[in-house]
């Protein structure tokens, strides 16, 4: 297990997010799950979604001002319902965070068109269908923060699909953006580096691959989700206003050059 009492102490407040109406995919685990605790930490209301049910609801019993819902996100009718309920109790949607992904490795031999699919249904396809559900209920000062990753940067080996649909969620941010900005709206990506998630640590990380983050990161302290979630709260607030159609990487230094 990492140590993460140092991030929590450090984490900053925004008085502006304070009973903001909050949508979140994938916040059962990991980076969504730091993102659920850092907004209801800040007095929002944080409506998120998960294919992890037990995880969905241990964390929303634990995290007062939190709401959970099961949305299995490659079925556009879960989703529209979902966006319709938080819709219907709240009236608004101040924030839409873009966050559920999987992140195989599949070597170009073994992609078949199913594989590819799938990828994309899970991690793309809901990022136009929740901005398209949710821009109605958006109003001017309002925010979409989009995840991607460092992968699209630094190009690894075996995640070609993966990264394809990463790049997607950069140029979707980028047009969007400009489409959304007469509304008073702000799109911008969060591409995470290596974070040290417990997933990661059980699946991923071992001595050798410590070794190349240390490494590749200009500042070599491994990256915890909550740092993530500390970018993620900048970008909802009223402190990114001058910032739209921008990609922050959240690595650490390691794709600088």
């Amino acid at each position: 297990m990492v140590e993460q009492r140092d991030t929590v102490k450090r984490m900053p407040t925004y008085e502006d997010l304070r009973d903001k109406v909050i949508l979140l995919t994938g916040g059962g685990n990991g980076i969504g799950e730091s993102t659920v605790r850092a907004f209801a930490a800040q007095g929002a209301r944080v409506f998120f979604c998960d294919r992890d049910t037990k995880a969905g609801q241990r964390l929303a019993v634990d995290v007062p001002g939190s709401f959970f819902t099961p949305v299995e996100l490659t079925r556009e009718r879960e989703i529209v319902q979902w966006v319709k309920f938080v819709q219907k109790r709240e009236g608004r949607v101040d924030t839409l965070i873009n966050n559920a992904a999987v992140d195989p490795r599949i070597a170009l031999s073994e992609l078949s068109t199913a594989k590819l699919d799938e990828l994309f249904a899970i991690n793309l396809r809901p990022f136009f269908i929740l901005s398209r559900e949710c821009r109605p209920a958006m109003a001017s000062g309002s925010a979409i923060v989009n995840l991607s990753s460092i992968t699209f940067h630094t190009a690894p080996a075996r995640m070609s699909a993966y990264v394809a649909t990463k790049a997607g969620i950069i140029g979707f941010t980028r047009s969007l953006a400009r489409e959304l900005g007469p509304a008073g709206i702000r799109v911008n990506t969060v591409s995470p580096g290596w974070v040290m998630t417990e997933r990661q640590l059980r699946e991923f990380v071992d001595a050798s691959t410590k070794k190349l983050i240390r490494r590749s990161q200009c500042v070599p302290k491994p990256l915890q989700p909550e740092e993530i979630a500390e970018v993620i709260l900048f970008l909802a607030s009223d402190a990114s206003r001058a910032i739209t159609g921008q990609e922050i990487l959240a690595d650490r230094g390691w794709a600088h050059s």
